[in-house]
């Protein structure tokens, strides 16, 4: 590969930014609870300083005092932002700590909040990172890489019509070459059902090394099966080899399936975090990363009121690598 690329998630951080649930009338009952779960989350991926330097991101003074309260061990920056999605409205940094600025229309008009649109930006300017602004519509959770130019999207997502109208498979694929360095595209279909964010691929597949990709197996009832299987045959066509970790098979709010995922994981310098539901499969969930990540301390934590909001503990995140 010649040129900058974005970096696989497992190499070194300089640090991450999370951002910190900050707005009652978002979250409601979930307010607190959801603090806590964010909380929790920076705490293990800090390790007691063994790990890496944890940004908590508060939109306002109240949230930043609520922040500094549950995790006074993190720095604390407040940044008026919509929502905590960092993962999807920050910048993506690629290697030569340099970030790029992509559009973001709230996942193609549905969210339109106000400040989402440039939090990446300013908390990059707080950091001097340079950044580059590139003019479409990408957000961090619909791509994940290995490092290598490697890199898996999904069709329902990057192809939508809600964000980039008239781009097609090879407008994209020529975008993500030039801006973050992905000359392979792997091309899955449709990500979980009533995700959001149109199918984000951080929920459905991930690169857990150069090469091997991990996708989940459907566990009892999971109403995401069929997407499962068809993720799993077209990246067997591809020269990657595939992992399965089980998933946490149907987990509902109220009358609602939601999309809970064990794939939004975040990797660490010392640990791996995994979301859990009080699924059954929650503790073979973290066997199974334990096994994949030999030389991490693999965390399963409770993501179930972060979840309430659309997201995980990798939806939340964005890490700065050295």
């Amino acid at each position: 590969m010649k040129g900058l690329i974005q970096p696989a998630e497992w190499s070194r951080h300089k640090g991450v930014w999370i951002g910190f649930p900050s707005h009652p009338e978002l979250w409601q009952a979930d307010l607190e609870p959801a603090r806590a779960e964010v909380a929790a989350f920076a705490a293990a991926v800090h390790a007691d300083g063994a790990g890496e330097k944890v940004t908590l991101v508060a939109a306002d003074q109240e949230a930043a005092a609520a922040a500094n309260k549950l995790a006074a061990f993190a720095e604390i920056v407040i940044e008026p932002f919509g929502d905590i999605w960092l993962r999807d409205t920050g910048v993506i940094m690629v290697s030569g700590q340099q970030g790029r600025e992509f559009g973001f229309n709230g996942w193609g008009g549905k969210y339109d909040l106000p400040g989402d649109d440039d939090i990446g930006l300013r908390l990059a300017h707080r950091k001097q990172i340079d950044v580059q602004t590139c003019d479409w519509i990408l957000e961090g959770g619909a791509i994940d890489g290995d490092g290598t130019g490697r890199v898996v999207t999904t069709e329902q997502c990057l192809l939508n019509r809600n964000r980039n109208p008239g781009m097609g498979k090879t407008a994209i694929e020529k975008q993500l070459r030039d801006d973050l360095g992905f000359d392979q595209v792997i091309w899955l279909g449709d990500g979980l059902i009533n995700d959001h964010t149109d199918g984000h691929v951080d929920n459905l597949a991930r690169f857990v090394d150069v090469g091997r990709l991990a996708i989940p197996e459907a566990f009892d009832n999971d109403p995401n099966w069929r997407i499962y299987q068809l993720a799993a045959e077209v990246a067997a066509r591809h020269d990657v080899d595939l992992v399965r970790v089980p998933s946490p098979g149907r987990i509902m709010h109220g009358e609602d399936v939601v999309p809970a995922s064990y794939m939004n994981f975040y990797i660490g310098n010392a640990t791996v975090v995994v979301p859990q539901y009080g699924a059954p499969n929650d503790i073979a969930a973290v066997e199974a990363f334990a096994a994949i990540f030999p030389t991490r301390e693999v965390v399963g934590l409770r993501a179930d009121h972060i979840l309430t909001g659309g997201g995980s503990f990798h939806c939340i995140s964005q890490q700065i690598p050295v």
